[in-house]
C-alpha cells in the first residue's frame, strides 16, 4: 500500500476530482468552492500516486446531541478510493489511522454503502423515514385559528432558522451543531443544488413569543400529458417547537397550489405527521438508515451520555482496531450523571464495540442486538436492565446529510 499522509490545502482539486469520479458527479465551480470552505485539511488523510489523489478520508469538526448531553463528534465524510487502487488496503489503512488520531470520543457518518463500515466498528445507530406524500389524499386536523406564516428565501432568514434549530437541538438526539459557516453552507442555493427546481425557500411560523418553527422547501414544476398540474414539493427540513407550529407548517407544505406530491427524506422514526394525517398509508413511508456511530474512546463516550434509568453494569468490550478499548468497563449512572471505568469485576454483558455504537444514541436496543446474536448476557437480568437504561424518550433523528452535495445526492433522492 502507498503511504498515507495528512492533506495540505494544495491537495483540494485532486481530492475533488477523485470524489466527483467516485460519486458520479461533474465538478460544479460554485459547489466546489463551498465544499472546499467546509473541508479541514489538517483532519484529512490522502494517498497519492504522482500528482493524483487515489484515496481520501476526512472528518468535520462538529458536536452531536446524544441522550442527555452534547458531545464532540468526528463527522466522517468524503471517504473513497480510486477504482484503480482497490483491494490494496487503502481504505482499511485510512480508517484505522483516522480512528487512532481523532480527538473526539465518538465518530459518526452516513454510509454510501451500509456494508462497508461495520468492519471498522461503526454500528447502525439511527434510522429515518422517507416520505412521498400523495397530498390530495391526506388531511390534517383543522386549525383553531389562522396561522401566522411568512415565506421568504431561505438565505434571508438565517438568524430565525438558527434560533429555532438551536432551541430544539438540545433535546433532539442525532442533531449536529451548526456554526455560522455551516449555516451558510446549508442555505447556499447554487444552480447545481436546485437541479431544475425552484430556489430554496423558508416558511416561518410565528407564535406568541416569536418564530417557533420553520420548513425549508423547493418545488419542482411538472404537468401531465393532459396539461394538468403535477408538481412536487421537495421538503428539505422541518423544525417546530410545538404542535401548533408543526401542524401549521405541514398544512402549508401539503396544500401548495399546482402540486400533487410532497417528498421528505429526513422524517424521524417518531414523526408526528404519521399520527396527524387521516390516511397515513398515503405518506408512503419507507425506512432507511441514517447515522452510524463509532465509539473511539469507550470510557469517555459512555460517561458522556445520560441514561433513561439508573444503571450499574460491567460490559466486556472487544475492539480489534483500538486495543485501548478492549476489556471490562463498569458503567454507572442515570439521568443526571454517568461514569465508566475499567474494572476486574465479572462481566454482565459482552459485545463488540460496534454494538455499543449502535446502541449509543438510544435508537437500537441492546435486546434487539442480543436477539441478533450481537450481545451476550452473562448475568441473568443484566440485559433487560441495561437495554432499558440505554434507551431514550425519543429515537434519534438526523435532519441533514452533512456530506458535500456530490455525496449527498447519491444517498437520498432529495
Amino acid at each position: 500500500m502507498l503511504p498515507i499522509r495528512t492533506a495540505t490545502p494544495d491537495d483540494w482539486q485532486a481530492i475533488a476530482s477523485l470524489l466527483s469520479m467516485l460519486f458520479h458527479h461533474t465538478i460544479d465551480p460554485e459547489e466546489d468552492q463551498l465544499d472546499q470552505r467546509q473541508w479541514e485539511p489538517d483532519r484529512s488523510l490522502v494517498i497519492t500516486e504522482g500528482d493524483a489523489v487515489v484515496a481520501h478520508a476526512t472528518a468535520v469538526t462538529r458536536d452531536l446531541t446524544v441522550p442527555g448531553a452534547v458531545v464532540p463528534a468526528a463527522h466522517v465524510t468524503m471517504v473513497g478510493v480510486a477504482p484503480t487502487h482497490r483491494r490494496r488496503g487503502a481504505l482499511t489503512g485510512m480508517m484505522h489511522q483516522q480512528l487512532r488520531e481523532v480527538p473526539e470520543p465518538i465518530a459518526v457518518l452516513w454510509a454510501s454503502e451500509a456494508r462497508i463500515y461495520g468492519r471498522f466498528g461503526y454500528g447502525l445507530a439511527g434510522q429515518r423515514l422517507e416520505l412521498s406524500v400523495e397530498t390530495s389524499e391526506v388531511r390534517l386536523p383543522a386549525a383553531s385559528a389562522p396561522p401566522r406564516l411568512r415565506v421568504v428565501l431561505a438565505a434571508e432568514c438565517r438568524p430565525d432558522l438558527a434560533k429555532v434549530y438551536d432551541q430544539l437541538r438540545a433535546d433532539r438526539t442525532g442533531w449536529s451543531s451548526r456554526s455560522e459557516a455551516t449555516w451558510g453552507y446549508v442555505l447556499s442555493d447554487t444552480a447545481a443544488r436546485r437541479n431544475g427546481a425552484t430556489a430554496l425557500r423558508a416558511v416561518l411560523h410565528e407564535g406568541i413569543g416569536g418564530i417557533d418553527g420553520y420548513a425549508l422547501w423547493r418545488t419542482q414544476s411538472s404537468w401531465t400529458s393532459g396539461s394538468n398540474p403535477d408538481s412536487e414539493v421537495l421538503v428539505r427540513e422541518v423544525a417546530a417547537a410545538n404542535l401548533e407550529a408543526y401542524a401549521a407548517l405541514w398544512r402549508f407544505l401539503l396544500s401548495i397550489d399546482l402540486t400533487r406530491t410532497a417528498t421528505y427524506g429526513f422524517a424521524a422514526i417518531d414523526e408526528p405527521l404519521v399520527h396527524l394525517v387521516n390516511e397515513p398509508r398515503r405518506l408512503n413511508a419507507r425506512f432507511k438508515d441514517s447515522l452510524w456511530v463509532r465509539l473511539v474512546d469507550v470510557g469517555a463516550a459512555l460517561a458522556a451520555r445520560r441514561y433513561r434509568t439508573d444503571i450499574d453494569v460491567v460490559i466486556e468490550v472487544s475492539d480489534p482496531l483500538l486495543p485501548a478499548n478492549n476489556g471490562r468497563w463498569r458503567l454507572t449512572g442515570g439521568a443526571e450523571r454517568a461514569a465508566c471505568r475499567r474494572t476486574d469485576d465479572s462481566a454482565d454483558l459482552a459485545c463488540d464495540v460496534r454494538e455499543l455504537g449502535a446502541a449509543y444514541l438510544g435508537g437500537t436496543s441492546l435486546t434487539t442486538l442480543a436477539a441478533a446474536g450481537r450481545v451476550r448476557e452473562l448475568r441473568p437480568g443484566a440485559l433487560t436492565a441495561a437495554s432499558t437504561a440505554f434507551g431514550w424518550h425519543r429515537p434519534p433523528s438526523a435532519p441533514e446529510i452533512y456530506n458535500p452535495p456530490m455525496i449527498t445526492a447519491s444517498l437520498t433522492s432529495l
